[in-house]
């Protein structure tokens, strides 16, 4: 379900939104997932985690941030709920991805909110399907162009989530001029970390004993593209979605022929597949976390720490000489 199904016929979005704000009264600043508005700090909302993370970092003390998606929650399936949209509709900012969340970019275009920030816009996106990579081998043949799209998982190569933050870090000095000094200031502190967490990424994985990793679905294709690696998925770009028979018989001919050892999977999604493929194909399998909440389960307190638990473990997978 998503805004559109939500919206009573005959009344504007933006009225359910201020009825419903009405109604509630005065929304809660400890709740995560619905006040965003009317605090004296610059209100931003984030559609999901790796948005929320850069807008925090770059805002300082400056911003109210709140998130759309909870933590643990899946954000492909995100639903927005009447009191989500309330705070969005009175919050001075919004920093969404769009085309990842059907129901964020619906109350999005339906909102009166200044400053719509996109972050898909700050960067480059290509299209992906179940393999990336310079990876061709002969015995990969399941080639499914339904599989392929825009890939939205921009955040996971540090060099575009670089761009995105600096794309923001402009919003934020324009719409909040008063503050524009500190937001430079964060932005270049959090660019100059990313930067080294580029160059962890680029010398962890130059010299390894296979250049082709297995994943639950296609997260990872900006990050192995970056780091001359081959990311070979069982789903496409949707988590939820259930491979061929053919997909599955590929997978395991590959894995015997690049001598990939691990098929990973993300903590938010179900394991079932990977543990299936895993096993009849007599492999390990560990987490390559997709970065898209932060949960008890991570292997990390932040994106940072995320990241680089991510690439100890891709180290291992592939053999790092």
């Amino acid at each position: 379900m998503n805004v559109r199904r939500r919206r009573i016929s005959g009344i504007p979005a933006i009225a359910i939104a201020a009825a419903t704000a009405l109604g509630l009264g005065t929304l809660s600043a400890c709740s995560d997932t619905a006040s965003a508005a009317n605090t004296d700090k610059f209100d931003v909302v984030a559609a999901f985690y790796p948005l929320q993370y850069l807008a925090e970092q770059i805002g300082g003390d400056h911003v109210h941030v709140t998130s759309l998606t909870k933590p643990g929650q899946e954000p492909h399936d995100l639903e927005i709920s009447a009191q989500q949209t309330a705070a969005l509709g009175e919050s001075d900012a919004v920093l969404y991805l769009k085309n990842l969340q059907p129901a964020v970019d619906d109350a999005v275009s339906q909102s009166e909110v200044k400053t719509k920030i996109d972050a898909a816009s700050l960067t480059t996106e290509e299209k992906h399907g179940n393999e990336v990579g310079g990876h061709a081998a002969t015995h990969d043949t399941s080639k499914n162009e339904e599989l392929a799209g825009l890939d939205p998982h921009i955040w996971l190569d540090p060099v575009r989530y670089a761009q995105v933050a600096e794309g923001v870090g402009k919003a934020f000095e324009k719409a909040d001029p008063k503050n524009a000094a500190d937001y430079r200031t964060n932005t270049a502190a959090l660019v100059k970390k990313l930067d080294a967490l580029d160059t962890e990424f680029k010398t962890g994985l130059a010299n390894t004993k296979t250049k082709v990793f297995i994943t639950t679905h296609a997260a990872f294709g900006y990050l192995a593209e970056r780091y001359g690696l081959t990311e070979e998925a069982i789903n496409g770009l949707d988590p939820e979605s259930e491979p061929s028979a053919k997909r599955v018989k590929d997978l395991e001919k590959m894995a015997k022929a690049d001598g990939v050892t691990t098929v990973f999977y993300e903590t938010l999604v179900s394991d079932k597949t990977a543990k299936t493929i895993a096993a009849d194909a007599n492999l390990k399998t560990d987490v390559l976390d997709p970065i898209e909440g932060i949960t008890k389960k991570s292997r990390g307190k932040d994106y940072f720490s995320v990241q680089q638990a991510n690439l100890k473990a891709l180290q291992t997978a592939l053999g790092t000489k």
